[in-house]
C-alpha cells in the first residue's frame, strides 16, 4: 500500500510517499480501506517539530480517516464488514490507504451525511460542539468566533447561531472574511486589519464569549473585548503561540477563563451529535480543499501558508 512518511523534521517537503507493507490486524482491531484522510494544522507543527506532541521517527502521519471496514481482527463482529465508518487511528497510520485500528473507536457514517462530510466533522465537528457546550453559549450572548474561516471556526459560527448568539467572525483576509460572512455570521472583521477591535466595539460594544483559536496578540486584543462576567476558551494556536491570558488579568476583568477536559465517553458523545447534526442537515462542514494522498506535502504547504479555508482533506482513493 502507499503510504506518507515523515522520517525526518522539517519543511512540506519532507513527506514522502512510499510503498509499505499493510499494518497487521490485531484482536480487537478492524482494517479500513481508507478513501479520506483528514488534516489538521497541528499536524503540520508536528512536522515541523514545532507543536505541542512529541513524537517518535520514523512515522506514518494522520489521525482521521473514513472508509470501508475490509478486516476484522479476533473478538470483533464479522457484521462490521463493509461497513461505511470514520475513525481517529490512535495518532498515526492516517496518511495511508490502509489503517488497523480499535473497533471500538469506529463511528458509523449516517444515513443523508456523505464519507467526505463525515470525515471533515471527525475532530473539527466534536471539538466545536465541545466548545460550544463547555462555555455554555446561550440565546443573545455576543460571542467571538476567531479564525471564523478554519475547519473549527466555520462550525463554531453556525452552531453559536444555533443556539441564539449574535456571531462576530473574525477571520485573516479578504477571502476568509468572505468565507465568514457567507455561514451568516452577524458581523465580520479581519483581524489584521489594526482597526478590527474597534469595529467589534462599533457593531456590538463587547462580547460575552470568546472562542479562541489563533493565540497570541489576536487573542489579546479578543480578550480586552470582553465584558465584566464574559468567558473566554483557547482552544488553538493558529498564530503559533497559546494566548497565555493570566488568571490575574481574568480575575481582574471579571472575565472567567474556561477549559474543557472531556473524558472518552464525552468526545465519543460530541462526535456522534455532530454527525447526526450535519445528517440532518443543521450543520455543515466546509470543505475548502483537497489533495490526492502523493500531494500530502503540497496540503501541508498549504494549510501552514494559511491559504486553506474550512478543512483540507485528502484523497486517497
Amino acid at each position: 500500500m502507499r503510504a506518507v512518511w515523515l522520517r525526518e523534521f522539517g519543511g512540506p517537503e519532507v513527506l514522502r510517499v512510499e510503498e509499505t507493507p499493510e499494518p497487521p490486524v490485531g484482536p480487537g482491531q478492524v482494517m479500513i480501506d481508507v478513501t479520506y484522510t483528514n488534516t489538521t494544522f497541528v499536524e503540520t507543527q508536528v512536522r515541523a517539530n514545532a507543536g505541542p506532541f512529541e513524537v517518535e521517527l520514523p512515522m506514518i502521519m494522520g489521525n482521521g480517516v473514513g472508509g470501508v471496514v475490509t478486516t476484522v481482527g479476533e473478538g470483533v463482529d464479522k457484521a462490521l464488514t463493509g461497513r461505511q465508518v470514520v475513525s481517529s487511528t490512535g495518532g498515526s497510520g492516517g496518511y495511508a490507504e490502509r489503517v488497523a485500528t480499535d473497533a471500538a473507536g469506529l463511528f458509523d457514517v449516517p444515513p443523508g451525511l456523505d464519507l467526505d462530510a463525515a470525515v471533515a466533522l471527525l475532530a473539527d465537528g466534536r471539538t466545536a460542539v465541545m466548545l460550544v457546550r463547555t462555555v455554555g453559549i446561550a440565546k443573545g450572548d455576543r460571542v467571538l468566533v476567531e479564525a471564523a474561516a478554519g475547519g473549527v471556526g466555520t462550525l463554531l459560527v453556525q452552531l453559536a447561531r444555533s443556539a441564539g448568539a449574535t456571531v462576530v467572525a473574525a477571520a485573516g483576509g479578504d477571502r476568509k472574511v468572505e468565507v465568514a460572512r457567507d455561514l451568516g455570521a452577524e458581523h465580520v472583521v479581519d483581524y489584521l486589519r489594526p482597526d478590527w477591535t474597534e469595529q467589534v466595539r462599533e457593531a456590538v460594544g463587547g462580547v460575552d464569549v470568546v472562542l479562541d483559536g489563533v493565540g497570541g496578540t489576536v487573542a489579546h486584543a479578543a480578550f480586552d473585548l470582553l465584558d465584566r462576567g464574559g468567558r473566554m476558551l483557547s482552544y488553538g494556536l493558529a498564530s503559533g503561540e497559546w494566548a497565555g491570558i493570566s488568571a490575574d488579568a481574568a480575575a481582574e476583568r471579571g472575565v472567567a477563563l474556561v477549559t474543557s477536559t472531556p473524558t472518552q465517553e464525552e468526545l465519543r458523545t460530541f462526535t456522534i451529535d455532530v454527525l447526526a447534526e450535519a445528517a440532518a442537515g443543521r450543520v455543515r462542514p466546509l470543505i475548502g480543499q483537497r489533495f490526492p494522498l502523493e500531494r500530502a506535502a503540497d496540503a501541508h504547504a498549504a494549510i501552514q501558508g494559511r491559504a486553506t479555508v474550512g478543512k483540507t482533506l485528502l484523497e486517497v482513493r
